[in-house]
């Protein structure tokens, strides 16, 4: 008789599972609502969104403590006919520049709770910073590198209320180094804080962008109907 693995937890922290799916005719609808509740009954979050643009339909944002939860889901929703795209694997983490947050900063970063009231656009990208010759982020000194991010954090600290961001980690658990997650009430405000971030040193000198998927947020029954409407 088989059993669940044993649970697999971050010391610190969640895993953060971001997939990517085509939604081909013939998904189950049902089976795919089934997994999300599923994940959530697991104690995990899943954040489900509509893709803007040829890279997808579907956008599934899971987190929580057991990196297997997030290995069912996945698995889950391909059996309910998803054809996975794209994927990306990380972990929520405070900085080492932010050492000293008040404790529920601190909490919030590494227990976020998703999505936040109120958001109704998102838009995910993974990044690294550059070790090319003459802008490599890792040959600074750690005081540099850390009024650097600090400037860089003032920029984004101008748009509390309107972005809500969520950094997670991934050095050696994917091809790139975090994952960003931004949470809008309108969606010109993801256009509008990446460009002006992109002018902070931290960014501009030593920033490295992957793809970004954008989207529209909603509950996945409801978004798998306008995904399918013919």
């Amino acid at each position: 008789m088989s059993s669940d693995p044993e649970p697999v937890t971050p010391s610190v922290g969640w895993g953060v599972l971001h997939l990517f799916f085509r939604v081909p005719a013939g998904t189950d609808a049902q089976a795919v609502g089934t997994a999300v509740k599923g994940a959530r009954e697991a104690g995990h979050q899943v954040v489900t969104f509509a893709v803007l643009g040829h890279k997808a339909d579907l956008g599934v944002m899971a987190l929580g403590p057991d990196l297997w939860v997030l290995r069912r889901l996945q698995t889950e929703l391909g059996a309910a006919g998803l054809e996975l795209v794209s994927s990306y694997v990380s972990m929520t983490e405070v900085s080492e520049y932010a050492a000293g947050i008040p404790e529920p900063m601190r909490q919030a970063r590494l227990y976020p709770t998703l999505p936040p009231e109120g958001m109704t656009a998102v838009c995910f990208y993974p990044m690294s910073k550059s070790r090319d010759v003459g802008r490599n982020w890792f040959s600074l000194p750690y005081d540099q590198r850390k009024e650097l991010m600090l400037g860089h954090g003032a920029v984004g600290r101008r748009y509390a209320g309107r972005i809500v961001q969520l950094i997670t980690g991934s050095t050696g658990v994917d091809d790139w180094e975090w994952g960003v997650t931004l949470f809008a009430r309108v969606p010109d405000d993801l256009k509008e804080v990446v460009y002006n971030m992109r002018f902070d040193p931290a960014s501009a000198v030593y920033a490295e962008f992957g793809p970004f998927f954008t989207g529209l947020l909603g509950e996945v029954d409801q978004l798998l109907e306008a995904l399918t409407r013919s």
